[in-house]
């Protein structure tokens, strides 16, 4: 497939775009309203980050639009500086950092994610996905569409409110989303209806939902969901132009106002990295997207998003995911989201405050358990435990806490792993018998850290009395000092003190290891060989 054509795969793209749309739809709102903003504030993040940040960007799958770790932030920011008009201006600030960090070239930040954290912070959003979702599935719709937080605004835990969901199941909703699934479930498995794309599983369940509810309203059933709360929520057109804001330039050097755009930057472009990660390893043609590029985009879009009264956005993993899962293969799909976003939400409100966030929640089930199927854990378990704690440590730390600590607390458990790795590599350690004793071989690795001081220093003491022992670094690149210094010890005591006969081979004179006037030890030049 040709990675560079944006009109390689109209008919699955523009299928694709429509699934988004109809996910990114109710998250745009909620998290809108979760950030304390006026409501449309996120139609508009979400379509400038569809058309602007999907055609500047790197990436062919990568859907930018508001995102959920940014809601505290904004809330806490809007509460500080006193109205949202000035918090505009940190918006516009944060966009022109991070196209400076673009071109400084801080994307190559994500070259340094690992693999196992970056899975466990996949399967941790579709543990969230699902766990947010049952309760819009059971038509307890307390918590905001798009609030992906442990602790929600409530008080109550993730947990609380879905034991508590199971209290209040409005069973049309229940219905709608038992029938939603197995419509998408149908749709997947049946393969006539699979290669159907022009027709997307998720638009099938949004108009079967509509209509039947519906029929419910019309027939006076007590399954009819009427209370706005259960369905989708646009604002009208007196609401848009009533909470319509522009920044407020005057407040341009209100010390705050930078603190807050430093702050949004810096979380923002560190969520788009892990994004970007994230997508590419979902690619199925395994492209690699210019993350510094794509940190300029986002800035570009950041900016134009303050100047117009939107929220701030990111690359986002839930709607980049269902755009992959949804048959997404190049940025037209996610160019195609943002101009139904801008469409749709203006000339036909109507309709779609018509959705049942219950058949929503259904589809972003299918992406939640796509994320989090147990056969992700079964991979991570068979690819060892260093991989595998790791994974777990950061699926837990992301459900509990949040998604940059989690993954933190992830890189944290992960670099242990490393440097318990990079301990047990420093060197091979081969013992060889002859007729006139036993030769001890230590072959050095190419970089030796001070980290291995500890297993050298170990092993060196365990060598017996009498001894013929070879130190080979003849493809070592480098030692650390504080090597070279026990080295120079064992070489300068312990060696002669049990008899040892040592040889020193390869080593560079940069090291100063060449002083054989004690009697047990022989230098040997690196090509020379050792019989």
């Amino acid at each position: 497939m040709n990675s560079h054509s944006i009109f390689s795969n109209i008919r699955g793209d523009l299928a694709s775009g429509l699934v988004v749309f109809l996910i990114a739809l109710p998250l745009c709102l909620g998290i809108a309203l979760a950030s304390g903003a006026p409501l449309f504030s996120g139609i508009v993040s979400g379509v400038i980050g569809g058309v602007l940040v999907g055609f500047l960007s790197n990436s062919a799958l990568s859907v930018t639009g508001p995102a959920a770790g940014l809601t505290a932030i904004v809330l806490t920011a809007i509460t500080d500086l006193g109205s949202f008009d000035i918090f505009l201006v940190a918006v516009i600030l944060a966009g022109i950092i991070q196209i400076l960090l673009g071109f400084l070239r801080a994307g190559s930040f994500s070259n340094y994610f690992p693999t196992s954290v970056i899975e466990g912070m996949l399967a941790a959003i579709g543990i969230i996905i699902i766990l947010k979702q049952i309760p819009h599935a059971f038509g307890h719709d307390v918590d905001n569409e798009g609030d992906f937080f442990y602790i929600e605004k409530s008080g109550h835990s993730t947990f609380d409110t879905l034991i508590e969901s199971i209290n209040y199941i409005h069973t049309g909703a229940l219905i709608i989303a038992l029938l939603s699934l197995a419509i998408l479930i149908t749709w997947e498995k049946v393969p006539a209806l699979k290669k159907i794309k022009v027709i997307p599983g998720a638009l099938v369940v949004v108009v079967v939902s509509i209509l039947l509810n519906e029929f419910f309203i019309q027939s006076g059933s007590s399954l009819a969901i009427i209370t706005q709360n259960h369905l989708v929520n646009l604002p009208s057109f007196e609401e848009i132009k009533n909470g319509f804001a522009l920044p407020d330039f005057t407040e341009l050097t209100n010390v705050k106002v930078w603190i807050v755009a430093v702050t949004i930057a810096v979380v923002a472009s560190i969520e788009t990295l892990l994004c970007i990660e994230a997508t590419d390893k979902l690619d199925p043609y395994k492209r690699f997207t210019d993350t510094n590029r794509e940190l300029k985009a986002q800035g570009i879009g950041n900016l134009l998003s303050g100047l117009l009264g939107g929220l701030p956005m990111t690359s986002v993993v839930v709607r980049s995911s269902a755009n992959i899962n949804s048959g997404g293969r190049t940025k037209l799909s996610t160019i195609f989201h943002g101009f139904l976003l801008f469409t749709f939400a203006l000339s036909i409100p109507f309709i779609l405050n018509k959705i049942p966030l219950a058949a929503l929640a259904a589809v972003l089930l299918m992406v939640g358990y796509k994320l989090a199927k147990p056969s992700v854990f079964v991979h991570l378990w068979n690819n060892g435990y260093t991989q595998f704690i790791p994974f777990v440590v950061t699926v837990i730390a992301v459900v509990r806490i949040d998604l940059l600590k989690g993954v933190g607390i992830g890189l944290a458990v992960s670099i242990i792993f490393i440097l318990y790795q990079n301990l047990k590599i420093a060197y091979s350690f081969k013992k060889e018998s002859f007729h006139d004793g036993d030769v001890i071989t230590i072959k050095l690795a190419q970089e030796v850290s001070f980290l291995n001081k500890a297993a050298i220093k170990n092993t060196l003491a365990s060598i017996p009395k009498g001894s013929k022992l070879i130190i080979d670094a003849s493809n070592t690149k480098y030692i650390d000092f504080d090597v070279v210094e026990l080295i120079k010890d064992f070489r300068n005591v312990k060696a002669d003190d049990k008899e040892i006969d040592l040889t020193l081979k390869g080593f560079k004179e940069q090291y100063d290891l060449e002083n054989t006037e004690f009697k047990h030890i022989k230098i040997k030049d690196s090509k020379e060989e050792i019989k």
